[in-house]
């Protein structure tokens, strides 16, 4: 990639461990993004760094957990004071398709805290500065975020939370110059599948039916592209969409 879109911009990316958040780290990165990234995963993020390296790029990781506020303080230390151009939340884990008559405790509040009140903390913490000097947000929701037919109880509600927070975001603080968008991903080839381990045997069986209606998995880097692209400048017209990017799953 020779596009020089992000030549010092500041971006903060959750999930970079792997799947869609690595892509946008690298994405981003080579678009001369200054960069400060995050994951739970040090692993994976150890790989993320190896994969920047062989590519001459890098990027500031932090080993993470962004449902610990401490964690959260941590990372938005590591930019230095400087404004965040762009957050990018995309860490997130799946709920085993527990319905809610299967669903304990521990579950939904991991998957609540993870997928929807991170990201939360991450705006509450990098918007006050966006407000002065502009920014963008691009929270990765899903198409469990539109439907109900995809996941379980915990993902689902977490998932439409998410697109509830972007349209609040977008509409409280699009005056002040920041930008909010939510993408909804349909399949894609991630490491989400760890927490897609099926325990509810009988919810996932009528799930299969929409299941059938998906088209294509999609590569990390096809999301990440349109992460990029709604964090530039290009997309300046762009803010409270909800864009799904599920090949046509949802048609």
């Amino acid at each position: 990639m020779t596009n020089q879109r992000y030549t010092g911009r500041v971006a903060l990316i959750t999930g970079a461990g792997s799947g869609i958040g690595q892509a946008t780290v690298l994405r981003l990165a080579a678009e001369g993004a200054i960069i400060v990234g995050c994951d739970v995963d040090a692993a994976g993020l150890e790989a993320t760094g190896k994969l920047l390296a062989v590519e001459g790029l890098q990027a500031e990781l932090v080993t993470a957990d962004i449902t610990e506020q401490a964690d959260v303080d941590r990372v938005v230390a590591a930019l230095q004071g400087a404004p965040v151009d762009l957050l990018a939340n995309v860490a997130g884990i799946m709920d085993h398709f527990l319905p809610v008559t299967d669903l304990d405790d521990a579950v939904w509040d991991r998957v609540i805290a993870v997928n929807l009140t991170g990201p939360m903390r991450l705006c509450r913490a990098v918007i006050p500065a966006m407000r002065a000097a502009g920014g963008a947000v691009v929270n990765v929701s899903s198409i469990g975020g539109l439907t109900g037919s995809v996941a379980g109880t915990a993902y689902t509600s977490a998932k439409h939370g998410l697109i509830g927070l972007t349209r609040s975001l977008a509409y409280l603080y699009g005056p002040d110059g920041v930008r909010t968008n939510a993408v909804c991903p349909g399949g894609v080839r991630t490491n989400i599948g760890r927490t897609a381990a099926v325990r509810s045997r009988w919810a996932y069986e009528r799930l299969e039916n929409s299941f059938a209606r998906a088209t294509r998995t999609a590569e990390p880097e096809e999301i990440a592209a349109l992460i990029a692209w709604l964090g530039c400048a290009e997309a300046i017209n762009v803010n409270g969409a909800v864009i799904s990017a599920d090949g046509g799953w949802t048609a």
